[in-house]
């Protein structure tokens, strides 16, 4: 890795997770049927991956990069705390539509309306997933970077396919779904842009942002992602699919790290 310039691993790191979104749509070019069960125990998966990543790609760090101690751990719970509720009132005021199920939070129903409704859900669900990106890398520890950007990358696949699937369902055509479900992962590299240079122009409040990344995860994954395997009926294999992609992005973090 020494060969490479550090700003090209960067530059790529910031927007394979955002690629890597419509790369887990491409199986709908190959069947129109996912069974509910596995698209489940994926999304569980996204979840355990983005877990592990919150805990030990930001909040973690965020507390060594505080000093430790008392202090420490007081921003970085602030910082948890308040990116939980940037998300809360971002999906609350935002109207859009959720991956898998239809619970509509809007008035619109037209076909136009129904496409802006779903980029607005993925922004909401992609913005602080490209956000803690951007954080890792603005760090300055290149291989921490790159340990969020792949877990990142890996849980946006399964992601991607629901939103194809729900697009699908929706009468439009294998292409289209395909092509919205890239640009909806687009979003991400706009946060990513935006976390690397908050980490430095803030330097100061560099544990604080690394938590409010980290707090922003955990509420995508604790409202958004669980509740979406855990209404299908397939609890039990979801929950399993999150302990496996933690374990997987564990074993990643220590690996690269």
């Amino acid at each position: 890795m020494s060969n490479i310039d550090p700003k090209w691993i960067i530059g790529l790191g910031l927007f394979i997770p955002g690629i890597m979104t419509g790369l887990g749509a491409i199986p709908i070019f190959f069947t129109k049927e996912i069974k509910r069960s596995a698209l489940d125990v994926l999304l569980g998966f996204a979840a355990g991956v983005m877990l592990a990543a919150s805990c030990f790609s930001l909040i973690i760090p965020s507390i060594e990069y505080g000093g430790g101690g008392v202090k420490a751990v007081l921003v970085t719970s602030l910082g948890i705390f308040a990116g939980a509720v940037m998300l809360d009132l971002i999906d609350k005021y935002a109207p859009h539509e959720h991956l898998l199920d239809k619970r509509k939070e809007g008035n619109s129903s037209d076909s136009l309306k129904k496409i802006w409704l779903f980029i607005i859900a993925i922004t909401i669900h992609n913005f602080p997933e490209g956000l803690a990106t951007g954080v890792g890398f603005g760090t300055n520890d290149i291989t921490n970077g790159i340990t969020i950007a792949l877990g990142i990358g890996l849980q946006n696949m399964p992601e991607g396919l629901a939103v194809a699937l729900s697009l699908l369902r929706e009468n439009y055509s294998t292409k289209n779904a395909f092509l919205i479900a890239l640009l909806t992962g687009m979003v991400e590299p706009i946060g990513a842009l935006m976390g690397y240079g908050l980490v430095h122009v803030f330097s100061q409040v560099l544990p604080f942002i690394l938590a409010l990344a980290g707090g922003a995860m955990l509420f995508v994954i604790s409202d958004e992602i669980i509740p979406e395997t855990h209404s299908g009926g397939y609890e039990r294999q979801a929950t399993y699919g999150i302990i496996i992609g933690f374990i997987v992005m564990m074993i990643m973090d220590v690996l690269l790290g």
